[in-house]
């Protein structure tokens, strides 16, 4: 089946960056807009307590399971903001490289945040994102 997102990128800007920089949908694409996945059970409780790394990769699984709901994957993603509850920029990688692991060349743009707190007792990560697929 045909993907409806088309990543851009550019030598006008650094190689450094893990992702590309822009990315298209065309008109006629839907798009999905995700709530921020985050590290719960199914019974609520907060996975990977005090692991960063452990957390975003349930975040992803869960982000996975919503997209199937909806009738997409990770390659129908077009961006995501990874918010990690720090003001360590390590623990900001720790759970970016899982991320950046999980979506492989499929490098959506993302901006990667520290915040002071997440809404779910012992979060330390979330990931939302927006998907686009074709009917």
């Amino acid at each position: 089946m045909a993907k409806a997102v088309t990543l851009v990128r550019t030598d006008a800007l650094s190689k450094i960056a893990e992702y590309a920089y822009a990315a298209t949908a065309p008109a006629d694409a839907r798009l999905i807009f995700l709530a921020g996945a985050c590290p719960l059970n199914v019974d609520g409780t907060t996975a990977g307590v005090g692991d960063y790394a452990q957390q975003a990769r349930i975040s992803i699984e869960n982000l996975k399971t919503a997209l199937a709901a909806a009738g997409a994957e990770l390659t129908d993603v077009i961006s995501t903001r990874v918010l990690v509850a720090s003001t360590r920029q390590a623990d900001l990688i720790a759970a970016w490289d899982v991320v950046r692991d999980a979506f492989g060349d499929h490098a959506v743009p993302s901006t990667l945040m520290g915040v002071t707190v997440l809404g779910y007792d012992d979060q330390l990560v979330e990931i939302e994102a927006i998907a686009a697929v074709l009917d």
